[in-house]
């Protein structure tokens, strides 16, 4: 998976559509992208722009047409295919909104293939918008080269989210009462990082994942971490051990 080395400036502006590009397609964005393409890019008519679908992956563009609302684009090449990432879900609690959109952004950055909101007992925020959460999302892949949007689940319950797991599927249960250390336990992919809300989980909460034959408790050091700290340092040490830091950066 790699860029060309005849690609555009490092400065090139790269954004998510949703429309499937290819050589004969004619992608049009409007709304705030083509306002900050416009408006803080000041884009002119002819100038590069890195799009990528969810789908084929990212191709170079450049820009058509300049309207007040929409810019339209011509698809010059393909840059990259669209990447397969770690089979990895984040499971987290719901947690107040900026810590929660630091975990959003690590998890994209990371590489991880789903994130799962979790109700627990202990979770204090109640709603969370998915399309704010998907705009996060978005935001995240688009800084950070990604082509591939990792999925977002709709909110669910811990004991819900237990009955229908999938057995094949290893959960680490980040348990801040102890368990087993990260880098001993093996958990190639299918797996999956549960990690509780900022109180933690419930001593029930704690029997009942204990009980599930796909759950494994692990221990995160010896101190007590945040829910986003814990969240971010679990998915790095998978990452560093099953998943694909071994890939070199291209560019």
């Amino acid at each position: 998976m790699s860029i060309k080395s005849d690609g555009p400036p490092a400065s090139t502006p790269r954004l998510y559509v949703d429309q499937p590009l290819d050589l004969a397609s004619e992608p049009v964005v409007d709304g705030a992208a083509a306002h900050y393409l416009a408006n803080v890019m000041r884009l002119k008519i002819g100038d590069p722009v890195l799009l990528f679908d969810n789908i084929s992956g990212e191709w170079l563009t450049t820009a058509k047409m300049i309207g007040k609302k929409s810019i339209s684009f011509v698809v010059e090449r393909q840059m990259r295919e669209i990447e397969s990432v770690p089979d990895l879900w984040i499971c987290f609690a719901p947690i107040k909104k900026v810590r929660m959109d630091w975990v959003i952004e690590k998890a994209c950055e990371l590489g991880a293939s789903h994130l799962q909101p979790v109700v627990t007992e202990r979770t204090i925020i109640d709603k969370i918008k998915p399309d704010r959460l998907t705009a996060q999302i978005i935001e995240a892949c688009e800084q950070c080269g990604r082509t591939s949007l990792p999925s977002l689940g709709a909110p669910v319950k811990l004991p819900a989210l237990l009955r229908d797991w999938p057995e094949e599927r290893r959960l680490l249960f980040a348990d801040e009462n102890g368990g087993v250390p990260m880098p001993q336990i093996q958990a190639p992919p299918p797996a999956a990082l549960l990690v509780g809300p900022e109180g933690g989980f419930t001593q029930k909460e704690r029997e009942l994942l204990n009980a599930h034959s796909a759950v494994k408790a692990i221990s995160l050091g010896p101190r007590i971490l945040r829910a986003e700290t814990a969240a971010v340092s679990g998915m790095a040490l998978w990452m560093g051990q099953y998943g694909d830091w071994d890939v070199a950066q291209t560019s």
